[in-house]
């Protein structure tokens, strides 16, 4: 049994209701995409929500490099510092798309916010120890307090590790990132969870890297639409797609030192580039969200709460717009 450690409550439950209804999903994708694209792209603004990792840069580079605007799409980034603030832009209707996460697609569908995933992010979240915890291997966590944000990907992803070398922790909950950063370097707690750029923020600082989820194979992060954005303009989504491939063949054929102008005006650290640049393998174009990890976030949100039922793959995503 985790025990919690300081309070800091991130949850959907103050979020207001409004209608739900996935509604009916068409049998023949090949039709609705021929649809989608036949379309004229609406005038309409695409306000997306970002958080600050490596998820959010192809969509930067797409509006920066001037992708989407040359398929006619109006796109207005949105930045958010923490998934709570995003999530009360979301139940205020202020979001027409967001970068998330599995389990947090199937609380807002429980709490009769009708979204649907229509695919995958790039992303890779580091478990690191404290600099002199002598902390080396994943397994010496055990028993060991490890600082995360409850409830979302980062626990999904501890929990993982955890179970693969059969071991239990104690979570420790902070309520910023610098005071959770500040507490992993000073040894007050011994292990924590972060995404890129910050897990090569602390590596810099002397923090060890105990596992990534990008090496384990677990990707359970999302890019998801309003559902009746998906019906009333699928040809927007559709170029929305077009724009953001664009950007992931620009990240392939260029360095990252030069778009790091682009990516400071986002607030993104040198740190992010370097990252970047250290990558061997080829970003994908967007993907699908697999299957059997979509299956085992969903059992694990069940059994901590937060859901409580066991939507199917097909309640809470399509990926027509990515085929």
């Amino acid at each position: 049994m985790k025990k919690l450690g300081l309070i800091f409550t991130l949850t959907l439950t103050s979020l207001g209701l409004f209608a739900c209804g996935n509604g009916n999903k068409s049998t023949d994708s090949t039709e609705k995409t021929s649809a989608s694209t036949e379309k004229k792209v609406s005038s309409e603004t695409m306000n997306v929500g970002i958080l600050p990792s490596e998820s959010a840069i192809p969509i930067i580079l797409a509006k920066e490099n001037g992708y989407f605007s040359d398929l006619g799409l109006n796109v207005e980034i949105k930045p958010f510092t923490s998934p709570n603030d995003r999530n009360v832009a979301i139940q205020a209707k202020e979001l027409t798309a967001t970068i998330s996460d599995v389990m947090t697609e199937a609380t807002f569908k429980k709490n009769a916010i009708d979204m649907t995933i229509t695919s995958g992010i790039l992303e890779d979240f580091k478990v690191l120890s404290s600099p002199n915890s002598g902390i080396t291997e994943m397994k010496q966590l055990q028993g060991k307090h490890v600082t995360l944000v409850p409830n979302f990907i980062l626990e999904y992803i501890m929990d993982e590790f955890a179970k693969k070398d059969d071991f239990t922790y104690e979570i420790t909950e902070i309520d910023s990132f610098s005071a959770r950063s500040e507490a992993l370097l000073n040894d007050q707690v011994d292990g924590a969870v972060y995404t890129e750029p910050q897990a090569s923020m602390l590596e810099a600082s002397g923090a060890h890297v105990l596992g990534s989820s990008k090496e384990a194979g677990i990707n359970g992060g999302t890019i998801q639409f309003m559902t009746d954005v998906l019906k009333a303009r699928p040809q927007d989504v559709a170029a929305f797609y077009k724009g953001y491939n664009q950007a992931i063949d620009y990240m392939n054929e260029h360095k990252a030192s030069e778009y790091a102008e682009i990516l400071s005006k986002y607030q993104f650290p040198d740190a992010m580039s370097q990252y970047l640049d250290s990558q061997t393998e080829k970003y994908p174009h967007a993907t699908e969200v697999s299957k059997d990890i979509f299956e085992s976030i969903i059992s694990w949100a069940k059994d901590k709460g937060q859901i409580d039922q066991e939507y199917t793959y097909d309640d809470l995503t399509d990926f027509q717009f990515i085929k």
